[in-house]
């Protein structure tokens, strides 16, 4: 039976939001939303692999996991790379769920649904995306688009990811959401690839893996998660989790 664990970096840069994952919402740090979010998939271990001590502590307060890492690292699939072999080097895990940190509205089965792309023996990586509602979305290079082949309802086969307005024409467009399960393997072929040329041009790095042959699928999801960036997301993040936090209590 495949053997889940769910990693989510954290490093403390950000220039737009310095030290993000220990930002405060509602009583605690954004990374132990993210942390909290990726319990509830209930696929298996989770664990924080993090480059600063404040980080790690802040999560072992809340009764998770968290390893450190170095702060070399230039993408977040490096830093789990790095995790996970810290934390499993018997490789008692065979599928690797890449969970961004700064992603606390995440909705559990949106982490679930790119872990179960896996079930095809075929998928090397599965990932999602939303479709794009906002207009001015089609056109914002900050907006990656996912451009895939249907091979299931809500799901695609990827074939490219851009920041341009693709695939041209009447249609849907679809947010790609940096949410991501590798079959182990395929995460250490990864990145032992160097940056590929596609990659560079457009700083996508899931373009390494489509430029190297590797399968990548996407599951479509009704919703874009709100990545928190800026002073301004972090309120919209607060805003959106205070009924969850209500519920809770």
């Amino acid at each position: 039976m495949p053997s889940p664990i769910v990693l989510i970096p954290a490093r403390m840069a950000s220039t737009r939001l310095p030290g993000k994952p220990l930002a405060e919402i509602h009583g605690a740090p954004m990374i132990v939303h993210v942390w909290r979010r990726a319990m509830e998939a209930s696929l298996g271990t989770v664990v924080v692999a993090a480059d600063d001590a404040a980080i790690i502590a802040a999560v072992r307060r809340a009764g998770g996991h968290a390893v450190m890492t170095g702060d070399h690292h230039q993408s977040g699939s490096d830093r789990i790379f790095e995790a996970l072999g810290l934390f499993d080097p018997d490789r008692r895990h065979d599928i690797v769920v890449n969970v961004q940190g700064d992603l606390p509205t995440v909705e559990p089965e949106t982490i679930r649904s790119a872990a179960r792309l896996l079930d095809d023996p075929a998928v090397q990586i599965g990932t999602v995306a939303a479709p794009i509602s906002r207009p001015e979305e089609r056109t914002d290079p900050n907006v990656v688009k996912v451009v895939g082949s249907a091979s299931a309802p809500d799901r695609q086969r990827a074939l490219y990811f851009t920041r341009a307005t693709a695939p041209h024409g009447e249609g849907p467009l679809f947010h790609h959401i940096g949410l991501y399960a590798y079959r182990r393997a395929a995460l250490e072929r990864f990145v032992a690839l160097p940056p590929s040329p596609l990659e560079l041009r457009e700083k996508l790095e899931q373009l390494r893996a489509l430029e190297d042959g590797m399968r990548i699928d996407v599951a479509i999801v009704a919703e874009t998660p709100l990545g928190v960036d800026t002073p301004h997301d972090l309120e919209r993040a607060r805003a959106l989790l205070a009924p969850r936090v209500e519920t809770r209590r």
